[in-house]
């Protein structure tokens, strides 16, 4: 049997026998400096055998690279503390291509999912890979958006593949895939979805990707903590404002007076990585509502405030508020100091 295979097969069952603890498996790599030689000398009495649990990964299609394998992220490996091995299910040739990471709350406003998804299409039109952690909110507005245009996206699990979690995202994992994406996790096949586990798998979130994305991150959440793997890793954090006064943009506003790049469109990212890209093909759709507006600030002939376009159009002041937001981040229209613009 070919060595390499030998590793997998003894890494996999050493991954469950340590139900996916980084620190045991650490200290087994360390000890030994092989897989195969840590399963020989620590063997003891366990209900799995290592090829048929190896064998349910080959009849899943899900592989594992371990840290050596020359498929193995280059990215990651210069994190602190990078998974042993991953399990990937998909396309794992992306893997190694440029990416995005945008990720934010799970109870975010419908104008948060809507930034997510609208940045994601834009940069994965541009050709960045986008990554994220498929939970619910922001993260599945940032998969949506790059789906939408068609693009890959990684997600990257807080679980193992047999522990599907949430599971109310499952037939979003499965587009995910079958439009050339990929799903990964460090965790055994048969590893819950447990609260410690989402922290841990951000530091590869992070880690996979040249910058994170925050989009309304509250005072405790998650996305504060994949932030902190970003700086810490050397990797843009860039954040989107939102209203002084939102719990949801607390942690987002603490980490623009750290020091984090507070960008309004998709292409503060783009000119941030040096990506230059112009569209000419896209054509913009607009709502009826946005039409509305769009045409009183153009027939204005100069910038307008948002009284005059409530004023104007006789649209509702939320309405018009939110419409400008999205009109902004189609880069439709401008916002001066004198007001908005075409």
């Amino acid at each position: 049997m070919d060595k390499n295979i030998k590793e997998k097969i003894s890494y996999n069952i050493l991954n469950i026998i340590t139900e996916s603890k980084y620190q045991k498996l650490e200290k087994l790599f360390k000890k030994y400096k092989s897989w195969e030689k840590a399963l020989l000398n620590e063997k003891s009495d366990f209900k799995y055998d290592p090829e048929k649990e190896y064998e349910k990964l080959e009849k899943n299609n899900i592989k594992l690279i371990l840290f050596n394998d020359p498929e193995y992220p280059k990215l990651l490996k210069e994190i602190p503390l990078p998974p042993f091995g991953l399990y990937v299910l998909g396309n794992s040739e992306i893997l190694n291509k440029k990416a995005v990471t945008i990720v934010g709350t799970r109870k975010a406003t419908s104008e948060g999912k809507l930034t997510a998804f609208n940045f994601s299409k834009k940069l994965s039109e541009a050709g960045l890979i986008i990554i994220s952690g498929l939970a619910l909110g922001i993260d599945s507005a940032a998969h949506l958006g790059c789906l939408e245009a068609n693009g890959q996206t990684i997600a990257v699990l807080g679980s193992g593949f047999f522990s599907f979690y949430p599971k109310i995202n499952e037939k979003l994992a499965r587009k995910i895939i079958n439009i050339g994406g990929t799903l990964i996790s460090e965790y055994n096949i048969y590893s819950p979805s447990l609260a410690y586990r989402f922290l841990e798998r951000n530091r590869i979130t992070s880690g996979l990707s040249l910058g994170v994305l925050i989009i309304e991150a509250p005072k405790e959440s998650g996305t504060l903590n994949t932030a902190r793997y970003a700086i810490e890793q050397n990797r843009w954090v860039w954040v989107t404002p939102g209203p002084i006064n939102h719990p949801n943009f607390y942690g987002s506003h603490q980490l623009i007076k750290q020091g984090a790049s507070l960008v309004t469109l998709p292409e503060d990212i783009l000119k941030d990585l040096n990506i230059n890209y112009e569209n000419k093909n896209e054509k913009t759709v607009l709502s009826e509502e946005e039409k509305i507006i769009y045409n009183a600030i153009k027939q204005f002939g100069k910038p307008i405030d948002i009284d005059k376009i409530i004023e104007i159009t006789n649209l509702k002041t939320q309405t018009v508020n939110k419409i400008i937001s999205m009109l902004i981040i189609k880069n439709i229209v401008k916002e001066t100091n004198q007001g908005y613009s075409i």
